[in-house]
C-alpha cells in the first residue's frame, strides 16, 4: 500500500477514496483532510460515476487529530490557531458533502467524531454489522464539531441529537441503522461483496439524473414546496436530453433492464 495519506483509485465508474493512515485509525489529520480535498477537487471532470470513502486497517475515522491536540496543549498553542486546524478538518466534511457526484461511505470499523460527520456527510452508508458510530466529542472536552449541528438532526431529530451528544452514546452498528445513521448493515462476512453490488447500483445508474436528484433533494430540504417543484420542473429539462433517458424509457416498454452509460 502507498505511503500517501489518502489514495484515490478509478474503476468501472467508481472513484475510491481510501484513508490510509491505519496506525492512527485514518484520523482527520492536516493531510488525510487535505488529501480528502485534494482527490474530490475536480472529480465530475474524471470517469467516476459514484465515489466510496473507506479507511483503511479496521477503522473508517477515528475523528480528530488528537495527538495535535496534546502538541497544542504542551506547546500552548493560541486558541485561534486551533480554530484553524479545526476550519480545515471541516473542509475536509465539506468537500464529502458537497462532491456533485453520489457519495458512498464503506465504513468496517469505527466511525468517531468528525469521522462520524464525515461518514453521513456521504448520501449514503454502507456498514459491516460489527462497525460503530459515536458523536463523543464530549469525551475529549470538545464541542461538537465539522458539522454536527447540521447534519445529525436533520437524519436523528433535535432530541435524539442532543442524547447523542450529550452522552456519547456508542453506537453499534443495528442501532445506527435504526437511527438512520447507516443505510445499509451487512453481516461482516459478507460486507465486502454486499458493499459492492450496493455501489456498482449506483455508479452504473443514469449519472446525469442521479446528480441531479440528490442535488434537488438538498435544495427541497431549505425550501418550499412550490420552490422544490419548480427546481424539480427546471432539472428535469436537460434530463429529457440524456441518453441514458431515452435508453431507460425504451428498456421499460420493452421490459428489459436498462443499460445506462451515465449521459
Amino acid at each position: 500500500m502507498s505511503d500517501d495519506a489518502v489514495l484515490l483509485d478509478i474503476e468501472d465508474g467508481t472513484a475510491t477514496v481510501t484513508l490510509n493512515k491505519p496506525d492512527v485509525r485514518n484520523a482527520l489529520t492536516g493531510d488525510i483532510a487535505d488529501g480528502l480535498v485534494d482527490a474530490l477537487d475536480g472529480i465530475e471532470d474524471t470517469d467516476a460515476r459514484c465515489v466510496v470513502i473507506q479507511g483503511s486497517g479496521g477503522a473508517f475515522c477515528a475523528g480528530g487529530d488528537i495527538n495535535k491536540m496534546l502538541e497544542g496543549l504542551q506547546e500552548d498553542v493560541p486558541p485561534h490557531e486551533k480554530v484553524e486546524s479545526v476550519m480545515g478538518t471541516s473542509e475536509a466534511v465539506r468537500a464529502v458533502y458537497e462532491c456533485p457526484l453520489p457519495v458512498v461511505a464503506k465504513i468496517d470499523g469505527a466511525a468517531f467524531g468528525a469521522g462520524a460527520n464525515l461518514a453521513i456527510a456521504c448520501d449514503t452508508q454502507v456498514a459491516s454489522a460489527s462497525s460503530r458510530i459515536s458523536f463523543g466529542f464530549r469525551q475529549v472536552g470538545l464541542t461538537v464539531d465539522t458539522g454536527t449541528s447540521y447534519f445529525l438532526p436533520r437524519i436523528v431529530g433535535e432530541n435524539k441529537a442532543k442524547e447523542l451528544v450529550l452522552t456519547g452514546e456508542m453506537l453499534d452498528a443495528e442501532a445506527a441503522g435504526e437511527l438512520g445513521l447507516f443505510t445499509k448493515v451487512y453481516d461482516d462476512d459478507e460486507f465486502e461483496a454486499r458493499a459492492e453490488e450496493y455501489v456498482d447500483t449506483i455508479a452504473t445508474g443514469p449519472t446525469v439524473a442521479l446528480k441531479a436528484s440528490k442535488r434537488l433533494i438538498r435544495q427541497g430540504l431549505e425550501s418550499s414546496l412550490d420552490q422544490a417543484m419548480t427546481n424539480e420542473a427546471a432539472a428535469q429539462g436537460p434530463v429529457f436530453a440524456t441518453r441514458d433517458h431515452e435508453e431507460g424509457a425504451t428498456a421499460f416498454m420493452e421490459s428489459r433492464d436498462p443499460e445506462f452509460e451515465g449521459h
